[in-house]
């Protein structure tokens, strides 16, 4: 339970990132409190993932998941560039995460 509740909290900071990004382009209140529901929901599940899991695991993959996904999602919803080295390097964040995961 405690990895599937990691794995939703990487997903919140994804949605936390996205809505960073909408809030910059729409100001607006709506735009505002998703982001904060995104993150505050994200927070939740990484401390609750964390009464397990231990702290330097939990925090990485947490990262892990927030980071190439925030990348692959600007890849792929807003344009930014898809150059080889990019994707190389979410790969590596990526193949790190689930090492992790294979060692905890």
């Amino acid at each position: 339970m405690a990895w599937t509740s990691l794995i939703f909290a990487g997903l919140c900071e994804m949605f936390g990132v996205l809505m960073i990004n909408r809030l910059h382009h729409k100001r607006d209140w709506s735009s505002f409190i998703l982001l904060t529901i995104g993150f505050g929901m994200s927070f939740i599940l990484l401390a609750y993932a964390m009464r397990t899991i231990p702290m330097g695991t939990a925090y990485a993959v947490w990262t892990g998941i927030g980071a190439s996904g925030g990348a692959v999602l600007g890849m792929i919803l807003y344009n930014e560039p898809k150059d080889w080295k990019r994707i190389l390097f979410v790969a590596m964040i990526i193949s790190a995460t689930i090492g992790l995961k294979l060692v905890s």
